[in-house]
C-alpha cells in the first residue's frame, strides 16, 4: 500500500507539502466541502449573551468512502494514519473559535482537509551526510575546552 504511493510522481504544492500525482487538491477540496455532513450547537465558554442564543458551534463529520480525489492506496493510507480520529469510517471535527457559524463551518472544511492532506504525505527521505572537517574541528575544540573546564574544578595544589 505504501510502496505504491511511494512509487507514484511526488507532487509539491506551494503550501510545502507533498501529495502524489494523483490526488487533486480542488477536486479533494469540492469533495469535502459537499459531502461534509454538519450540525450545531451551542458553543461553550464566554461570549455573553451571543453564546446562549446562538448555534455558532460546528460538528463536522465526513464519511471516508464519499471522498472523491484519493485513490484507495492513498484512502487506506488515510485510514491506518488517522485511525485514531477516525470512527466508522467516518472523519469528526468540531469547531467553536469564532463568534460566527459560517466561519466556524470555513474552519472545520479546512481541518478536515488538512488532516486528510496530512495524512497522504509522503515524507522525504532522509540522504545521510558526512561531517564537515570544519564542524569535526569545532567539536573537537568545544570537548577540549569542556575538558580543560571539568579538569579546572579539582582541589587546588599549593
Amino acid at each position: 500500500m505504501a510502496e505504491s504511493i511511494a512509487r507514484q510522481k511526488i507532487f509539491y504544492h506551494k503550501s510545502g507539502l507533498c501529495y502524489t500525482r494523483r490526488m487533486d487538491r480542488q477536486k479533494l477540496h469540492d469533495s469535502i466541502a459537499l459531502h461534509t455532513e454538519m450540525t450545531f450547537a451551542r458553543s461553550s465558554g464566554a461570549g455573553g449573551q451571543n453564546v446562549n442564543k446562538v448555534n455558532t458551534k460546528v460538528h463536522a463529520s465526513l464519511a471516508l468512502e464519499k471522498i472523491e480525489g484519493l485513490s484507495e492506496a492513498e484512502r487506506e493510507l488515510v485510514m491506518q494514519r488517522l485511525a485514531k480520529s477516525i470512527h466508522a469510517g467516518v472523519i469528526s471535527v468540531d469547531v467553536q473559535d469564532e463568534r460566527f457559524q459560517e466561519r466556524n463551518r470555513k474552519i472545520a472544511l479546512s481541518r478536515i482537509e488538512a488532516k486528510i492532506a496530512a495524512a497522504t504525505r509522503i515524507e522525504k527521505k532522509r540522504r545521510a551526510t558526512c561531517p564537515t572537517k570544519a564542524s569535526r574541528e569545532r567539536r573537537l575544540k568545544i570537548k577540549k575546552l569542556r575538558a580543560d573546564i571539568k579538569k579546572n574544578r579539582g582541589k587546588v595544589r599549593e
